[in-house]
C-alpha cells in the first residue's frame, strides 16, 4: 500500500499515525485479540503526535460505527440475497453473523476515520523521521 502513503485511505485502512503513518497506533497489530482490539498507543514514537486529544475523544467514533456497520452488512446482505439468491431468513443470518466477525474490523476503521478527521499527513514530519 506505499502508493497510498500520504493519503488519509492509507492511515485509515491500516490504522497508522495520520501525521507520519510511519507506525501503527495500536499495541497490538491484529484486532481479532478482543481484549486489546482497542487499545492504542498514547503517543507516535515517530513524530509524537498524541492520539487521544483529549479525554473521551473518541467516543465520537461511535457516530461514525453506524455508517461504517450499514456499508458491510448492506454488502453482506446483498450479496447473500441478490447475487447468491439465498432465501430472506440464511441470508440475515450471515448477516448476523458477518457483523458479529467483523465488529473489531468495524471498531478500528471507525476511529481510524474519526482521527482522521481532525488530524492530516505532514510530509515533513513523515520525511524528517527517514533521514534521521
Amino acid at each position: 500500500m506505499e502508493f497510498l502513503k500520504g493519503t488519509k485511505i492509507n492511515s485509515i485502512l491500516t490504522g497508522n499515525c495520520p501525521v507520519c503513518q510511519n507506525e501503527s497506533m495500536y499495541t497490538v497489530k491484529n484486532p481479532y485479540k478482543v481484549t486489546r482490539t482497542l487499545t492504542m498507543k498514547e503517543r507516535c514514537s515517530h513524530c509524537n503526535t498524541k492520539y487521544k486529544i483529549e479525554p473521551s475523544f473518541f467516543f465520537g467514533a461511535m457516530y461514525v460505527s453506524y455508517p461504517v456497520g450499514i456499508f458491510f452488512g448492506a454488502i453482506s446482505f446483498f450479496l447473500t440475497f441478490y447475487v447468491l439468491n439465498l432465501s430472506f431468513m440464511t441470508s440475515y443470518i450471515i448477516l448476523i453473523i458477518v457483523m458479529l466477525l467483523l465488529l473489531p474490523i468495524i471498531l478500528r476503521i471507525s476511529r481510524n476515520i474519526w482521527i482522521n478527521i481532525f488530524m492530516t499527513f505532514d510530509k515533513t514530519k513523515a520525511l524528517a523521521i527517514k533521514e534521521n
